[in-house]
């Protein structure tokens, strides 16, 4: 009778431990309102839902060369004629009002997306309103990939060239390195092509520039073969990711995508480290059509149910790390990996916004910048969701560049109320967090809150000055402007 309690109570005990996390990632998901913030007629917004601002006209630019080039060449005679500024977006995933101005023309990038690829030559030529996923999908009919781009697909070309977004791609520089010209519509309506040898200052200038030096038309990419990568991974204490990395990473030649995490439970926080990386399969890769569906839905209810919960927090990192075994050596493709969406970590609370901050960390001051964040982020009341880490190899195209030697990009994805307090708070450990990357002799991203004043993001920056003298030298009624420009120039 002992025995049959005692096995009675083990089946009630592994029930209760299956079930927990069950229950803990339903509750997220009943818990979620799913309400999509309307933007009023009249109104922008960005990624960040805390830019609603008030505009003078939108324009939804056409797909089609001629009309665009002429559409948008009455519209910057108009805005000079008018005193009115123009702004240019694409998906607004920047969140400090890069793509807004206040009162002023904004112009939807989104529809111009045509594409044509030169399989000889391996160049796409692409509309700077389509999205990466566009691009994959059109290129994956040819057994291409693009060669550089940001970890969600879900972003515009020439979005990403504006704030010269990097990726995930082994020890690569950012999107920079892929871009061989574009063109550019300029102050005057005239359309101007920029490359690394025609007119090689405005070249550097528009990648990384924000919008602020005209509109990036047809941009012409380089793109490489799609490939079947087989899934690995590695667990390390996090003082060692940077030896574990030049063992599993760069000295394996195998190697094309890569990317790691730090644990941010407050068990072991940051302490834990995970490199899952992706190498060459000698198979022949398949369509993005044939590929398995995966349930995205499990995947960011589980990624949401780390909001304001330790259990949460743990729990995606033991599942995570599980499937790390689970996952070895499985298969998939450049594309299927590459074509990911932003939706896969949505928020559907109303009351509260993501927020990413990303700090780029010379590897000689890794381990020391880890240390120095602990205790910034352990006392915040800022909801600390992710941190992941990418190399990034030293920019040699942009003029505002972020990686001036290889660097680790530290991204942070908190989670913050749409309160003045919790604003408040962000913006305090925004300043630690930026004043110890200055410590470590590193950089910050601009894409993101303007919570950095002038001078100190000259100390980070110090090209602003001479880089806001150029823009006025090429743009000298200011046409294009956004928050980012009246914030910092």
């Amino acid at each position: 009778m002992k025995k049959k309690h005692l096995f009675i109570i083990g089946i009630v005990m592994i029930f209760i431990f299956l079930s927990v996390p069950v229950i803990h990632v339903l509750k997220t998901k009943w818990n979620e309102q799913d309400i999509k913030a309307e933007t009023p007629k009249g109104f922008t917004n960005d990624a960040s839902q805390l830019n609603l601002t008030e505009i003078d006209t939108l324009i939804i630019v056409p797909n089609n060369k001629t009309e665009i080039v002429n559409q948008l060449k009455q519209v910057v005679q108009y805005a000079k004629e008018k005193d009115l500024k123009i702004s240019i977006a694409g998906a607004q995933h920047s969140m400090g009002g890069h793509s807004i101005y206040p009162n002023g023309i904004l112009l939807n990038m989104l529809p111009y997306k045509q594409m044509e690829l030169d399989q000889k030559n391996n160049i796409l030529t692409i509309g700077s309103g389509a999205l990466w996923e566009d691009a994959i999908n059109y290129l994956d009919k040819y057994g291409k990939s693009v060669a550089v781009m940001q970890a969600f697909s879900s972003f515009s070309i020439g979005g990403s060239m504006s704030v010269n977004g990097h990726g995930w791609q082994k020890n690569l520089p950012p999107v920079s390195s892929s871009v061989i010209s574009f063109t550019l519509m300029n102050d005057k309506g005239e359309i101007i092509n920029c490359s690394r040898e025609e007119n090689p200052e405005l070249f550097k200038l528009v990648i990384g520039g924000y919008g602020l030096f005209g509109i990036i038309l047809d941009v012409k990419l380089k793109v490489v073969d799609n490939l079947a990568l087989k899934y690995k991974s590695v667990a390390m204490n996090s003082d060692d990711y940077v030896s574990y990395y030049k063992k599993f990473i760069t000295d394996n030649p195998n190697v094309n995508l890569v990317f790691g995490r730090l644990r941010v439970s407050d068990k072991k926080f940051l302490n834990e480290a995970t490199i899952i990386y992706f190498e060459k399969a000698d198979v022949k890769p398949l369509s993005l059509a044939a590929q398995k569906t995966k349930n995205k839905e499990i995947r960011r209810i589980v990624f949401r149910s780390t909001v304001n919960s330790e259990y949460g927090k743990r729990l995606r990192w033991d599942l995570e790390t599980g499937m790390n075994t689970v996952l070895n050596n499985t298969v998939f493709t450049r594309n299927e990996l590459l074509n990911g969406h932003v939706s896969l970590i949505e928020n559907k609370d109303p009351n509260s916004t993501d927020l990413l901050h990303e700090y780029f960390i010379p590897e000689r001051n890794f381990n020391q910048f880890i240390k120095d964040i602990k205790p910034i982020l352990k006392d915040s009341e800022i909801d600390l969701l992710n941190i992941t880490i990418r190399a990034v190899d030293k920019d040699e195209d942009s003029y505002m560049n972020y990686a001036r030697e290889h660097v680790f990009g530290f991204v942070l994805l908190f989670n913050q109320k749409k309160t003045a307090k919790q604003e408040n708070e962000m913006k305090i450990v925004t300043n630690k967090l930026v004043d110890t990357t200055i410590k470590n002799e590193g950089t910050f991203y601009l894409p993101y809150r303007l919570h950095i004043d002038k001078t100190k993001m000259r100390k980070v920056y110090p090209q602003s000055d001479s880089f806001f003298e150029i823009k006025r030298k090429y743009d000298p009624q200011e046409v294009f402007e956004n928050k980012f420009y009246l914030h910092y120039k």
